[in-house]
């Protein structure tokens, strides 16, 4: 039986990611809380800075303003940085309303 997460959503690198500077906290079965630090967001996915302690394809639950509890999956982990898909697209009208939530915190902006 072949391990790893089985994505129905394709890869569509050409969604607008938008950047964030977001502390999260993730849930996997085996490691119980994982600490993220979330620096972009799109319909499909999110990038994390910092080292993650996952295998591609494990999954992680996180919680997000106006969608909620959602699974996602990671793809890609490389120096420092990790992508992670989502089980499924979101909503366009739920993450433009997260976004703009976000963007009126200045608690979210992003520290250059």
């Amino acid at each position: 039986m072949a391990s790893g997460a089985q994505l129905s959503v394709t890869d569509q690198r050409l969604t607008t990611r938008h950047p964030v500077d977001l502390p999260m906290i993730g849930e996997h079965r085996r490691l119980g809380d994982v600490m993220l630090h979330v620096t972009n967001l799109s319909t499909t996915g999110f990038m994390v800075k910092g080292e993650v302690a996952l295998q591609r394809g494990e999954r992680i639950t996180i919680r997000l303003q106006h969608i909620g509890r959602i699974e996602a999956f990671l793809v890609w982990s490389d120096g420092g940085r990790a992508g992670f898909q989502f089980e499924r697209i979101l909503r366009n009208d739920d993450f433009l309303l997260m976004i703009k939530s976000m963007q009126s915190n200045p608690k979210f902006h992003r520290t250059r």
